[in-house]
Formats: C-alpha cells, sequence, structure tokens
C-alpha cells in the first residue's frame, strides 16, 4: 500500500513538474473569432493574467480579490479599499495602491498609504464593487495572474497573436480572426487546434477527428430590440404581437425572458414570458388601428452571424400577418424599426446605460418611461442588496410588460478540440 502510494505521487510528480522542464511543456494553439484591441480583449483571457480589485462569484456579488476588504462611509460616494498582503505582480514585487490604475473620469482617486486606495464619486454608486472587478495591470499586461503574457502582436489597433505562459512552461497561444468562417478556415488549414466559443458548428459534427463541447451562456441573450421611436415598433400592442409571434423553440438555445442573466441575484423568473402564441399575435394584430394596418411592415436588421435565425423569425412575422424585410449589416444601423443581436448581460444588474432615457448614445432602442427611469436611479444608490433586489425585480417586470424588446434565448456555443 505504502509502496502503492509513493509511486502515485513519484508518477504525479514527474507529470506536474518534470515534463514540463524536460519537454519544454504543452502549446495550446487557440483560434477566437472577433476583433479586439488590448483593453477589449475577452475578459475570460484577461482573467487569466491578471485580477481586480475584486471578483465576482457565479451569481455576479463582489468578493475578494486584490483587495482584501472594502467599505464606503457615505452611502455609495466614497469607496476605500485595502489591499492584502499576498499579492504580488509577475516580475515578483509586491502590489501597491499606487498602481491600482482604473481610468475614470468622474472618480477623484486617493492613496493614503501603500495598501489603501479610495475612490471618491460624483454621486453614490452602489455596483462600484462590481465595476472594479475588471483586471488591472502594472504596465501592459503584467498581471498578478497564474498566466503571463509573454507576447502581443497588433496589427492596425487589433490583437492578432498572444501568448501566455504558465512558471511551469505550459503555453496559450491565441489567435484571432475577424469572423467565424475565417476562423474555421485556419482551423482546417492547421493554425489552430481549438476554436473557443462560436455559434455555429458546421462541419465539424459530422468530423471524427474532432471533439465537441456543448455550453449555453447565460450572460449573453439573443435579443429583438424595437426602436419605439418609430411610427410602428413604436405602439405597444405591435411589439407585443411581435413577441408573440416568435417561435422561440426554433432559435438556437434556452429561452430568455429578461434583460438580467438567470445566474444573477437579481434575476426575475416571474416575468411575462411571451411564449408562442401567434393566435394572440394575430388577435393584436387585428386589432389595430386602420392607420397602422396600412404600413404593418417592419425591417429586421441583423448580422451575418444571425441571420438563419433572422429567417426564421420573419417567417413568423409574416404568418401573422406582418410584412417582414430582412436587413444584414455590421453594426447597429442608425435608423432601424427592430435589430436582432446577442447582446451581454452587464455583470450588475444596473442596466442604466441601456434602458434609461437620458442615456442617447448606449439606449438601443430609444426607450422612454419614467417608472423605469426612476427605478433604474434608485437601484444605483441603493446599498442593501435585499432592496436593490426588490427594485430590480420590478424593473424587469414593467420593461418586459412594456416590450422594448423580445428577449428570445440564450446562445449555445461550441468549442471545438483536435483530437
Amino acid at each position: 500500500m505504502a509502496a502503492g502510494a509513493l509511486i502515485g505521487i513519484a508518477t504525479f510528480f514527474f507529470l506536474r513538474f518534470l515534463v514540463p522542464i524536460i519537454f519544454g511543456g504543452g502549446t495550446q494553439k487557440i483560434g477566437v473569432a472577433g476583433r479586439f484591441r488590448v483593453d477589449t480583449l475577452p475578459t475570460a483571457i484577461l482573467q487569466d493574467v491578471g485580477e481586480g480589485l475584486t471578483k465576482l462569484d457565479e451569481n455576479g456579488i463582489a468578493q475578494p480579490a486584490l483587495a482584501a476588504t472594502w467599505e464606503t462611509p457615505d452611502k455609495g460616494k466614497t469607496w476605500i479599499f485595502h489591499l492584502g498582503d499576498d499579492k504580488f505582480w509577475q516580475d515578483g514585487k509586491k502590489v501597491t495602491s499606487d498602481e491600482i490604475a482604473y481610468e475614470f473620469s468622474d472618480a477623484k482617486v486617493e492613496h493614503s498609504d501603500s495598501k489603501t486606495i479610495t475612490f471618491k464619486l460624483e454621486s453614490p454608486f452602489s455596483p462600484f464593487p462590481t465595476v472594479v472587478s475588471s483586471p488591472i495591470f502594472k504596465k501592459g499586461l503584467l498581471g498578478t495572474g497564474e498566466w503571463k503574457a509573454t507576447k502581443v502582436v497588433v496589427a492596425g489597433s487589433y490583437v492578432t497573436d498572444m501568448s501566455l505562459q504558465t512558471k511551469d512552461k505550459l503555453k496559450k497561444v491565441y489567435k484571432f480572426y475577424p469572423t467565424e468562417e475565417r476562423l474555421k478556415l485556419a482551423y482546417k488549414l492547421g493554425e489552430v487546434d481549438t476554436i473557443l466559443n462560436i455559434f455555429n458548428k458546421e462541419p465539424f459534427s459530422s468530423w471524427k477527428t474532432v471533439d465537441i463541447k456543448t455550453e449555453v451562456d447565460k450572460n449573453q441573450y439573443a435579443v429583438v430590440f424595437f426602436n419605439v421611436q418609430d411610427k410602428l415598433t413604436g405602439e405597444k400592442s405591435v411589439r407585443q404581437a411581435l413577441a408573440y409571434a416568435i417561435d422561440k423553440s426554433k432559435l438556437n438555445g434556452p429561452r430568455a425572458i429578461s434583460p438580467i442573466s438567470p445566474n444573477s441575484w437579481a434575476y426575475n423568473p416571474q416575468v411575462k414570458p411571451y411564449n408562442y402564441d401567434p393566435d394572440r399575435a394575430k388577435e393584436l394584430v387585428g386589432d389595430l388601428p386602420k392607420e397602422l394596418k396600412e404600413v404593418l411592415e417592419v425591417k429586421l436588421v441583423t448580422t451575418p452571424l444571425l441571420l438563419s435565425a433572422a429567417e426564421e423569425i420573419a417567417k413568423n412575422w409574416e404568418e401573422v400577418g406582418v410584412k417582414t424585410i430582412l436587413q444584414v449589416s455590421s453594426g447597429v444601423p442608425t435608423d432601424y424599426q427592430a435589430l436582432l443581436a446577442i447582446f451581454d448581460a452587464p455583470s450588475d444588474p444596473d442596466q442604466y446605460a441601456i434602458w434609461h432615457s437620458t442615456q442617447t448614445s448606449s439606449n438601443i432602442s430609444h426607450y422612454k418611461n419614467d417608472r423605469i427611469d426612476k427605478l433604474l436611479e434608485d437601484g444605483r444608490t441603493e446599498l442593501n442588496l435585499g432592496e436593490r433586489k426588490k427594485i430590480y425585480l420590478d424593473f424587469q417586470r414593467f420593461l418586459v410588460e412594456d416590450s422594448p424588446a423580445a428577449f428570445l434565448y440564450h446562445p449555445t456555443t461550441y468549442t471545438i478540440t483536435r483530437k
């Protein structure tokens, strides 16, 4: 028994420590679709390299990371963070408060000592501990994580290659491609051995030389944003009819019913679901005033990636009497009636930027609602988690009822790995 245990320990030691030294470690070549600058790299990659003052648990609640503790002495206007004693940069030097370089245009930053950093905001903001969960770096991409960035290649303003390495000489090389189709071609040419989180697994589903991992990202949702300033989609009954008309079971992922992730502590599972109900959709369309029936035509804009879903939605709308024109666009158009997109749910339930009437540049639906405005204002100043939850439960209920958007599904993604 003792001999077996010793052999097991020796084998583990050999595999864990000596193999990487002797053979130079293993290198994973990973392909990612999308254009990213150094400061907009995917969070999952940045979290391998660095930490924020805080980190978020699976429910989106801030937990200690670089900061061991924090407090606000004035109900959310001033935030004081105290660094832990065990945090070191990848160059071996201890993390000090003056090296924490978040850039906030509306915050004054003070360093009372090497372990304390204070942010003084212009107004109370309860989600602030969530905001500082973003990984921070000393210079370039020198962080505190297990993986160190050893090389970053930039073409124009976009990252094309990025190499990471651990102390044990394990290596990951990320290669970035502008589209999924270009990424798939790179895989076929042998440029990468893994394709990370794509939305369409074809043609690989029939390949015997690959492993396919399927995941559902509940922090993303597919959504049709309606332009509420448009004559037709500005009518609530039209928006509700269009929401009821979509057969969500035909789309690529489990249902989404809210703008807040089901993983969040603030999620409301009891909002109106708008289950597929073409009869109700036809009833709402039939009750429209004559002047709206005369212009009952909707332009649905989407990206090439979501074209098949958009075609399914257009067919559903045509079936309930709404003529639909499809348009493919690489970005958010300045003028539209309906926009199908994949959207990232914010880590905190604060969605002021997306739905508040004052946010003209980021309020995609051009939505204006006094009740929603008030709930969003209250939600970002309330510190008590229980009270905040009540606010966001109401926010979801009233927003979904008013239907400035139709929430469809959480997208299924696929990771393709060469056997």
